[in-house]
């Protein structure tokens, strides 16, 4: 959503000697060094990047715009050093050379860097309990924050039915989303499972004995766990199942999916502060629940269950269905709303909720109290505590925190908190034959590509049709050369199709790597993964996909059961 380097998206103030708070992982030098190359010198190179997704990257550079960042500070707070010249003379002054050095990656090497992150998981039919409807999922990430913000997870239900498949796009650091990763899962299949088998959990804790496994994580060996938490994480969703045991009696054994969804969001959400305000003795440990609520993480999570697919989506990532018409052709349904600006049921439910001498400056610029453009999202405390609150946790908090500007600074017109809620939508879809795939992205895709020809994308990439489009040019004067040309690269791109073995993958190149005419284009394909860390952020965010493909006949088998 926002297109500025990490640092910068979380309001440190210009000459500020306080280190980020959400520099993630560092080696020490590195920790003192990169704030100042991020904060100025960069700002100052790379401030002039254009941000542009349809024209080659030897475009004529512009001043970058502050509606494409996810935080636009406060005035006090300089979000880019206008520079003095443009980067192009910045970089040409400082070059022996009188003419610019052209590198292009090979097409291997383009390869090797889209498929860094890929994963895929063929479910088996038969899982035990149920044939699932699910074929397999194929999932991929394409970084532009250092470290990446995004985060992915997908796990099998072992003691209820059903899959789990979600996307966290992170903000002011990746801690949040990290944690959110990590625990969301636990919290819905806890949610999900009836009285009998909580109560046969919190009997084996307490006897010491093995406990029965709630989950099977499909990971990449990047989607890591954090270990130093693992104790912590885990006392709280004990705490969490222990209260359900409390509430319900075991008279009912009917589990409403949505009402889980929604339990285990909030709940977690309320953990992640509450970890927070009580601090840890640990020193690590501290800081780590204090980096997790000061971040943010937006979260869209699929539960499938035979026919029955749940969405719950909290921000601003997406979930699209792809629907196979019986002409063959490809159509999008979308399952979840964005929580920004441009949904206007939600700025009518952000001024319901405060007072109406509020309602001007709730919502200012499109983002929220002027700052933050997802209307929903995990951690964020800044935007969920009280003034007396924040400066209680701060000031009592290690000196990191209490050193840094952005956890001190408290956002304008800040009278009526919270402002932002973790709490998600859902929507509920039937599935039925003609539903062939489910894709779960964060925002980083959706900026890029529209909803349908991610579908027809995706659609045409597993069944191996292509439906063959007039060639748009667009208003675009184009000579038969070129259209020749055009054409023989459309032919081109037939007969590789299949170079991806992962329908994210495939996505994410063509995502990357389209031209204004709609193909890939490897030239800018090549350029735009050539990007240094710095400048890649001011062109695009973090990608995160997840296509998640059914099983037709399996589906088809459910209706007609019924």
């Amino acid at each position: 959503m926002c297109v500025c380097p990490g640092p910068r998206r979380i309001g440190i103030p210009v000459g500020s000697s306080g280190l980020p708070l959400f520099s993630d992982a560092m080696p020490a030098p590195a920790q003192l060094f990169f704030p100042l190359l991020r904060n100025c010198e960069l700002s100052r190179i790379y401030g002039t990047a254009c941000y542009c997704h349809h024209k080659h990257l030897c475009c004529p550079p512009l001043y970058l715009p502050q509606s494409r960042l996810r935080y636009s500070p406060h005035p006090v707070y300089a979000t880019f050093c206008r520079p003095k010249e443009s980067w192009w003379q910045y970089t040409q002054g400082r070059r022996y050379a009188s003419t610019p050095q052209k590198f292009y990656l090979t097409p291997p090497q383009v390869n090797s860097i889209l498929k860094a992150n890929e994963y895929s998981f063929k479910v088996p039919e038969f899982d035990g309990k149920n044939v699932s409807s699910v074929l397999g999922f194929d999932s991929n990430q394409l970084p532009a924050n250092a470290p990446i913000e995004d985060r992915r997870s997908a796990a099998t239900c072992l003691q209820t039915r059903g899959m789990l498949l979600g996307v966290f796009d992170g903000h002011a650091g990746c801690a949040c989303s990290q944690a959110v990763s990590e625990r969301l899962f636990y919290y819905i299949a806890v949610s999900l499972l009836p009285h009998e088998t909580l109560l046969e959990i919190e009997n084996a804790v307490e006897s010491g004995r093995a406990l029965l496994p709630i989950l099977q994580w499909h990971k990449h060996p990047n989607d890591y766990f954090s270990k130093e938490a693992s104790k912590l994480y885990f006392n709280s969703l004990r705490t969490y199942w222990q209260e359900l045991i409390d509430l319900n009696t075991g008279e009912s054994t009917d589990i409403d999916v949505k009402e889980a969804l929604i339990n285990a969001f909030k709940r977690l959400d309320n953990d992640i502060s509450l970890e927070a305000q009580v601090g840890d003795p640990n020193s690590f440990l501290n800081y780590l629940v204090l980096r997790v609520a000061f971040s943010g993480a937006t979260a869209c999570v699929a539960h499938v269950d035979g026919v029955d697919l749940h969405v719950a989506n909290t921000g601003d990532s997406r979930a699209m269905l792809g629907v196979q018409e019986e002409d063959g052709s490809w159509s999008a349904v979308t399952l979840s709303n964005d929580h920004n600006a441009q949904n206007e049921r939600e700025l009518e439910r952000l001024k319901l909720e405060h007072p109406k001498n509020e309602a001007k400056s709730v919502v200012k610029q499109d983002r929220l109290l002027g700052l933050l453009m997802p209307f929903r999202a995990f951690g964020d405390v800044k935007f969920k505590w009280s003034i007396d609150l924040q400066k209680r946790v701060i000031e009592s908090g290690p000196d990191q925190l209490n050193d840094n500007e952005y956890t001190k600074f408290i956002p304008p017109n800040y009278y009526t908190p919270p402002y932002l809620t973790a709490e998600p939508e859902v929507t509920y879809h039937r599935l039925r034959p003609q539903d062939k795939f489910l894709v779960l992205a964060t925002d980083g895709l959706w900026e890029t590509m529209h909803r349908q020809d991610v579908v027809r994308i995706v659609g045409e990439y597993l069944t191996g049709m292509h439906h063959q489009q007039p060639i748009a040019v667009g208003g675009y004067k184009v000579t038969l050369g070129q259209m020749h040309g055009l054409l023989t690269e459309r032919r081109a791109k037939m007969s590789s199709v299949f170079e991806d073995q992962n329908a994210a993958t495939h996505l994410i190149r063509h995502a990357v790597g389209n031209n204004e005419f709609g193909t890939v284009d490897h030239e800018r394909l090549s350029k735009m993964l050539s990007l240094p860390e710095e400048l890649a952020r001011m062109y695009r965010d973090d990608i995160t996909i997840i296509v998640v493909q059914f099983n037709s006949h399996v589906v088809g088998a459910y209706q007609n059961q019924e």
